[in-house]
């Protein structure tokens, strides 16, 4: 089982050493238009945010205070500070226990573990791309890492009443190379208007299903080229695509509109 407090902590603590040794004026490569001073910011605004929601147990995320972004020399400190209160926040609730979310599905305090681990996994990433470094990812945190996008982020299985998915017929299987586990989907696109807002939706998306006899795709390769892949952090290159290679650009399409 996978400890995601463990995790936040050491992701965090590397992503510090990282942003500590690095000009905060250096283009982030992995997200365009971003600096690493733009990146450290970002993580300590989100851990900041999630550390609240959190320690109260808070159901409204407008109750939570808005920090004022330090100057690019005290933005490390700034994160140092969220990362510890978040950890602090996540061990002292019980998982089970209920905070907002934006996921409905799932309001509880694991939710947010879960989703942070990998927020600071990915986010890492991106300082050792900015630095120049190599990087590695524990194989078990990156499958998970898998799931968690392809279930979470992708899957549109719960719909508003409001939209639907229109099928491309078109399936497809992304399987871990080592056989330990794989996702089957049906492709299509997410359409609807908002009755709220009055926003039009039209995007490429997903929906998970029981895996198809004959996929019209199998996407194949280690767990850690496909988390790398799927949060556009690595190339398709390592990973074999056995059938329409358009399947994997629609893929790659919906998970960039489902994490921007």
């Amino acid at each position: 089982m996978i400890d995601y407090l463990a995790v936040i902590r050491s992701e965090s603590a590397r992503f510090l050493e990282l942003v500590r040794t690095t000009p905060m004026d250096v283009a982030v490569p992995s997200c365009p238009g971003w600096t690493v001073a733009d990146l450290t910011w970002h993580l300590g605004e989100v851990q900041h945010f999630w550390s609240r929601i959190v320690a109260t147990l808070l159901t409204d995320p407008d109750a939570v205070d808005t920090p004022d972004r330090p100057v690019d020399s005290a933005l490390a400190d700034f994160l140092a500070e969220q990362s510890q209160a978040l950890v602090d926040a996540l061990a002292a609730r019980h998982p089970e226990e209920v905070c907002w979310s934006w996921y409905d599905v799932d309001t509880t305090v694991g939710f947010s573990r879960r989703r942070q681990a990998h927020e600071a996994l990915i986010h890492r990433i991106d300082a050792e791309l900015a630095a120049g470094t190599t990087f590695r990812i524990d194989t078990e945190l990156a499958a998970d890492g898998v799931d968690e996008i392809v279930r979470i982020f992708l899957d549109v299985d719960n719909l508003p009443e409001w939209a639907a998915l229109d099928p491309h017929d078109a399936t497809a299987v992304i399987a871990i190379d080592d056989g330990s586990a794989s996702w089957a989907m049906e492709l299509g696109r997410f359409r609807g208007t908002s009755p709220n807002s009055g926003r039009t939706y039209d995007f490429p998306a997903i929906s998970l299903i029981e895996p198809p006899v004959r996929p019209t795709a199998i996407l194949r390769g280690g767990a850690v080229d496909l988390d790398l892949w799927l949060w556009g952090r690595g190339p398709l290159d390592p990973i074999s695509v056995e059938g329409d290679h358009a399947v994997a650009d629609h893929i790659r399409a919906a998970a960039v509109q489902a994490t921007q």
